[in-house]
Order: structure tokens, then sequence, then C-alpha cells
């Protein structure tokens, strides 16, 4: 999810370990239908098709959106990770996706796989460790374009962030690297299972960066949802990119619904600074940006700091107009990302002097629901999930 994340994720792990007791603010800041097609997505698990519930308005409301997964317990986008989401509650799971050398599409956060895997244990392929340029920033690994499926399909995925989740190094190792086909498979047999359409969240990674290398993440993407049933408006998918342009571009080939992801105010898209666009993300939180952004989209994820700003102090500030400017243009915000552990949540609901630590997440998370929000990715599912219910509708008087 989070933008430049390969670059962030050196970044964070050594901020972690080096906070101590003084934090900073590290915030890296279902219903049941049945399917009219026939085909791969053919019935509860797939399908474009409407009936009950089968619109993304229809989703539970706040919806949780398993992170990566269920990536505070397990080595995120992994199945493992992926059916722990679904297990603990989540409305919808995420998947990033970056291409292999000979045009699959994986399930990664970033194309870099040297912290996301074992690769650096294979001897065979130190040579392809090298130093890219992806976005602007020098990043030195192994790189998921410089791997065929086959290559790829011999690593074993493992933890992240293990300076601040070192139970989940317990499953390092227990899971390969899922293409997205799998993953859709493994959705329409969950469906099937559960009588109910299991909703997705689809990231395209770098798309400008793949374009150049003839790697194009959009059509084999189009494809493939095509393929299982879910390009049709009412399709059991969202669709999101930091991006804009891979966003319009996705929008021509498919119906489902569509998201334009949205970092920090000051930062720019990269498609932008490669067409020379001098909007940055201010902009496009502007009511003007919005109106823009709805004619191509239906939602918008925000980094949580564009609604509630954080200080100097890591504290939270008073909310901005984003939520109701963009309800005003008929944009749900699913914001990401909240997380159970201190060295993510804002300063005020941090507990204790470890940053590994949980702190007050329920606390968090009501903030962050009484601004009205539509949804929120998490790490946490079961948290997001129990805190999600008291904002329910019928529930209110519970809160």
């Amino acid at each position: 999810m989070t933008q430049g994340g390969a670059a962030r994720r050196t970044v964070l792990g050594a901020a972690v370990v080096a906070a101590g007791g003084a934090f900073g603010a590290l915030c890296a800041g279902a219903g049941t239908a049945a399917a009219a097609q026939s085909g791969p997505g053919a019935g509860p698990g797939g399908g474009s098709g409407g009936g009950p519930g089968g619109r993304y308005r229809d989703l539970p409301t706040p919806t949780v959106i398993g992170h990566r997964g269920a990536s505070g317990y397990r080595p995120e986008h992994t199945l493992g990770s992926y059916q722990l989401a679904l297990d603990l509650g989540a409305d919808i799971v995420e998947q990033d996706l970056v291409p292999t050398k000979d045009g699959h599409l994986v399930c990664r956060h970033e194309n870099e796989i040297g912290g996301t895997t074992d690769v650096a244990d294979h001897p065979g392929f130190a040579s392809r460790k090298t130093t890219k340029t992806i976005d602007g920033i020098a990043v030195t690994g192994w790189f998921t374009e410089d791997f065929t499926l086959a290559e790829l399909k011999t690593l074993r995925a493992k933890e992240r962030i293990p300076a601040i989740r070192q139970r989940n190094t317990l499953y390092d190792g227990r899971w390969e690297v899922p293409t997205f086909e799998e993953v859709l498979r493994w959705a329409d047999r969950e469906g099937r299972r559960r009588g109910k359409r299991v909703w997705l969240y689809v990231e395209t990674k770098h798309p400008s960066y793949f374009r150049g290398l003839g790697l194009g993440l959009e059509e084999p993407l189009a494809k493939l949802l095509r393929r299982y049933g879910r390009d049709g408006r009412d399709a059991p998918v969202f669709l999101q990119s930091f991006e804009p342009s891979s966003i319009q571009r996705l929008s021509r080939l498919v119906s489902a619904p569509r998201v334009v992801l949205l970092s920090a105010a000051g930062t720019r898209p990269w498609d932008f600074e490669l067409a020379k666009d001098p909007r940055t993300v201010a902009d496009l939180v502007k009511p003007e940006g919005l109106r823009w952004i709805a004619g191509f989209a239906q939602g918008i994820g925000p980094t949580m700091d564009l609604i509630l700003p954080r200080d100097a102090a890591g504290r939270l500030g008073a909310p901005t107009t984003l939520v109701a400017d963009a309800h005003a243009r008929g944009l749900i915000l699913h914001p990401y990302t909240a997380r159970n552990e201190n060295s993510f949540l804002p300063a005020e609901y941090r507990k204790g002097a470890d940053p590994t630590a949980y702190g007050d997440a329920f606390g968090a998370f009501k903030t962050y629901f009484e601004q009205g929000i539509d949804g929120i990715f998490t790490d946490q599912p079961d948290t997001g999930l129990l805190a999600a219910q008291a904002f329910r509708p019928g529930r209110a008087a519970d809160r």
C-alpha cells in the first residue's frame, strides 16, 4: 500500500529499533450474491453480476480491509495471511501486484524482494542483486522483474519487519509467493465454501516504471479479472493505485470499482512527475482535485494524515475537511493504515515504552471512525472488525 515502500521499509525497520521509548510518528503510512456469469468466476466466490449485496456500497460500513492480508500476524502477501484475514472477519483482502520477467502478476508489496523472501539465502541468485532506480529512489536488492515465475516459486516468504513483529518470524518459510491468479482461485473456493463473495482490493505497484520495461500491469490484470468474472461494475473487487493514470487506464479496460491512493500532501504521484504535471496530493484533495478524480474513480485511499494530521510530537490535530469534501463528490474514503503497535499509533494512544507493544488501538480506531470514513486498511482485521461493529447501523447504543 505505502508508496515508496522499498526505501521506507528499510527506514522503518531501523527507526523502530533505534526509537526506544521516544517514538516517532511512524505511520506507513460482504454480502451474499449470485454470480451472473459463467466461467472460473461463476458462483458465490466471483462473478460480476448483481444480486443482494453485490455492489461496493452494500459492503458493511465502516468496511474492514485486511492490509496485505492479516499482516499483523502472518508474513504479508501470502495465502496464509490472506486466509487468516478472511477468517478473522475482514470484509476485503488486499493484494499488491508486481510482474515477473515472463509477465506473470505476483503478490508482493514491492518488486524488491530481499526483505520479504529468502532470496538472499539462494547462492544461485546472488549475482542478481543490483541497484535500480524505482520512481526516483535508488533501491538495492533483488527484483521480481529479473526472475521468471518458475524461479520465483523456489523462494519462500518471510516477515518484512521482524524488529516489530518477531512472533511473525515463526512463519518464515511456510508459504511461497502467490500469483494473482492463484489468489483469484483461492477467493472463488472460499466464496463457494462460505456462500458469499470474497472481496479483493488490488493495487498496481509502480505502473509507469513497469510499463517502461514492457511489463505493463493493467492489461494482464484486466485479462485475469475478465477470466474470473471480476471485471463488471458490481464485481467483488476494488482496483487501486498511487498513479491516477493507472486507474484511468483500468477504467477503459474494466468497469470494476476504482480507487486513487493518496500519499502525503506535499508529494506528487510518479506519473505526474513523468508528465510534468505540477499538481501535488495537496491539490488532489481540494474540491477541484476530487472532482477530477470522481471522473474516473469511485473512491480515494488517503493516508490517514490527510484526514487527521499529526503534529511534530505525533499527536493528532484538528481534522481536515477531506471526508466531507470527498463525500460531496460521491467518493468513498478508505484511508490507510491502522495498526495495533505503539510504533504506528498516534502519540496519545501509545502505552508504555516498548515500540513493539500494543497501544490503545481501539481508542485510535474510534477516533478514525468518528470522522465518517467508509472503511480502513488494517494489519489486524480482528481488532478493526471489533472496533467497526460499534459504528455499524444499529450498534450506536453500544459505543
